[in-house]
This record gives C-alpha cells, structure tokens and sequence, in this order.
C-alpha cells in the first residue's frame, strides 16, 4: 500500500517568497482558466511558441501548416482557439493570414508566478 503524503503549510514556514502580483478575482481566475486550457494543448503550444520566436514578430499561416502532420483545418482550428484565448491576431493579406501574439498576453501569463523584485 503506498504511504500518504501529508502537505506541509508553507504559507506559515517563510521559505517561498511570495507572488508580487495581486490576488485573482473569480472573473479573472475564470478568464485565465480558458488561456490555460488553450494553451494545454501540445499542437497550440507549439503554434504560439512558433509565432512568438518568429523574425518581424508574425508569422504566415502557410509556414506553420507545413511544419505538422495535421491537417491545414486542424491547424485553422487551433489557431481559432488561440485567437479565441487571446493569445495571438491575426490580419489576412490576399490569400494568407499571418498571425502575431497579442502584446502583452504572454507577459500577463508570466505575471501571475513572478517574485517580487529583491531590492
């Protein structure tokens, strides 16, 4: 039988700094719970991840299909939830849309687990 681990409170114990950011509200742990869903997908990972290290910060719609072995309606989709977190745009250009992470987007997902600064 395996042996239960109990947690220890930390909250009390001091050895982790703690957050520098404010606490969630409901709204907000909701809003972000769906970023984080968004984002719990290898295949979006990876899109957002390309875009975000793109040269010019945007990236063709052509480029990141053929860097997969889904479909390009599989990769339309993901995209779509990306865009639908608020995570990336996208402004169409003839044929091809090209994608760019929203400003600001990552940095706010960052925020939630930074220490504060040592001063």
């Amino acid at each position: 039988m395996a042996k239960s681990l109990e947690l220890e409170d930390v909250t009390q114990a001091g050895c982790c700094a703690p957050l520098s950011g404010p606490l969630l509200n409901e709204d907000e742990s909701i809003e972000l719970s769906k970023v984080f869903k968004a984002l719990a997908d290898p295949v979006r990972l990876r899109l957002l991840n390309m875009i975000a290290a793109s040269d010019g910060g945007e990236m063709c719609v052509c480029d990141l299909t053929g860097a997969f072995e889904q479909t390009a309606a599989t990769i339309s989709h993901h995209l779509k939830v990306l865009r639908e977190a608020g995570l990336i745009t996208g402004d169409r250009r003839g044929t091809w849309v090209y994608y760019r992470v929203v400003p600001g987007a990552l940095t706010r997902l960052s925020g939630l687990f930074t220490e504060p600064a040592l001063t």
